[in-house]
């Protein structure tokens, strides 16, 4: 009993010496004590991504294991990579989330990598022919993609490949459209690829999407001269608040303070902020039914017979072709703090009554303090306008710019000079991957 006794009494020495030193040494253990906790946090984080592959090579392996037919060969795919995206992080976060799932499933995966901007529309001008194409980086990327897709000039055939897109790029504004976003980034390219997958294999709810698109042209296109147009899918944002965008990054050292010191610091060089912009626009055009392609069965050999007999003794007359009504345009003069002109993309699987695009003005009354609080909500989300604002449906639209209006347009994140442009719709266009977890919740939402 004595020695148990003793060997308490030596245990709690060491622990009263051990607390002791910690409060005598306080800052190094304070610094001891935030290195531990982020080494393990940061552990703990590329232990879940680990998983995170794990069950999704998991889920890509059942696919790979399917019998194919002797005369099917494997399906094809085309990853076009911008390596440059995520500041350079893009190859790497392909090559260790997205490529083990591809192959895994069976597919025969060609990748392309971009070295420069502008390489990627070069690169679609000599693709070949491919089951389905997959866009590996963000806003930049993909629509380099689809503007050197849609001018080729077998563009109609090429149009119809379904294309899946992995979001690698800091701004990915089609993802919320087509994948359930979170805050882990490999988690959003796991799902992304399997959402390709399952859509490929015709799994349910996850086939192909109807997209549509947005066409700009330049101001030479309009004057009659050729110039190649761009596409964009989400929409073209122009005016204050677009240009405070811009330059959020250069306050960070203000913290989450940096939003608001933007637009507050604009309004100190100039106030009002609003600018004048002509607006002509056409009327929406109805949207046809969604109707699949059926082969109507062939008719019977007595009416066919009949059929060419007619039309030998009682030749059909040939109608003159239609002439096409001219386009009615409608002009209005706006002062705005913002203009947006967007497609419905945000969400595809809306069923509409008209094809058309939406153009949204803000208000040009706001005061500074407004100004800063809506600024603060279009940073989270641009697409979003207030109850003031003015919104118009078209299927094409003209804006021309005053005179010495300069700045800059944003078209899907990308930046463009200011000028006057025309831009249409092409309805249900392209043919968009999207999962299925995200389908079911866009249609709750309607």
């Amino acid at each position: 009993t004595g020695f148990g006794v003793v060997l308490v009494k030596k245990n709690m020495a060491r622990v009263v010496k051990v607390f002791r030193t910690l409060r005598n040494h306080w800052k190094k253990s304070t610094f001891a004590v935030v290195v531990l906790s982020y080494g393990g946090h940061w552990l703990y984080g590329k232990h879940c991504d680990n998983v995170l592959r794990r069950e999704a090579c998991q889920v890509a392996k059942e696919f790979g294991r399917q019998q194919i037919a002797p005369q099917e060969g494997l399906r094809k795919a085309t990853v076009i990579l911008n390596p440059a995206a995520c500041g350079g992080k893009a190859n790497n976060l392909f090559e260790k989330n997205a490529a083990p799932i591809l192959h895994l499933a069976g597919v025969d995966v060609k990748v392309v990598k971009t070295d420069y901007e502008g390489q990627a529309k070069k690169l679609m001008e000599l693709m070949e022919q491919t089951d389905m194409l997959i866009v590996a980086g963000g806003d930049g990327t993909l629509q380099e993609v689809i503007t050197g897709l849609l001018r080729r000039p077998d563009q109609d055939t090429l149009s119809n490949t379904p294309i899946g897109f992995i979001p690698l790029g800091s701004h990915n504004s089609l993802s919320p459209s087509l994948h359930l976003l979170s805050d882990n980034k490999v988690k959003d390219i796991t799902s992304a690829t399997l959402s390709i997958l399952k859509g490929r294999n015709g799994a349910s709810g996850c086939a192909a999407n109807q997209s549509e698109k947005l066409v700009l042209f330049t101001p030479q296109s309009l004057k009659g001269e050729k110039e190649q147009p761009v596409f964009a899918l989400m929409g073209l944002r122009w005016g204050a608040f677009r240009d405070v965008a811009a330059t959020i990054s250069k306050y960070w050292y203000l913290g989450p303070l940096k939003t608001n010191a933007a637009h507050w610091f604009s309004t100190l060089r100039e106030w009002p902020l609003a600018r004048e912009v002509s607006v002509s626009y056409t009327a929406p055009s109805l949207r046809p039914p969604d109707l699949l392609p059926q082969k109507p069965p062939r008719p019977n050999l007595l009416y066919r017979i009949a059929r060419r007999l007619k039309n030998y003794w009682y030749p059909p007359v040939i109608e003159p072709p239609k002439v096409e009504e001219p386009e009615v345009w409608t002009e209005q003069q706006l002062s705005t703090f913002e203009l947006f002109i967007q497609t419905h993309n945000k969400n595809p699987v809306q069923r509409r009554i008209n094809d058309s695009l939406m153009i949204c003005a803000e208000p040009d009354n706001f005061t500074v303090g407004e100004f800063i609080t809506v600024g603060n909500k279009k940073e989270e989300d641009p697409t979003v306008f207030t109850k003031a604002s003015t919104q118009l449906e078209a299927s094409a639209c003209r804006l021309q710019l005053p005179e010495g209006a300069g700045g800059f347009y944003n078209i899907d994140n990308e930046e463009y000079e200011a000028m006057p442009v025309e831009v249409r719709l092409l309805p249900r266009k392209l043919h968009f991957f999207i999962s299925a977890e995200r389908r079911e919740e866009l249609l709750a939402q309607m």
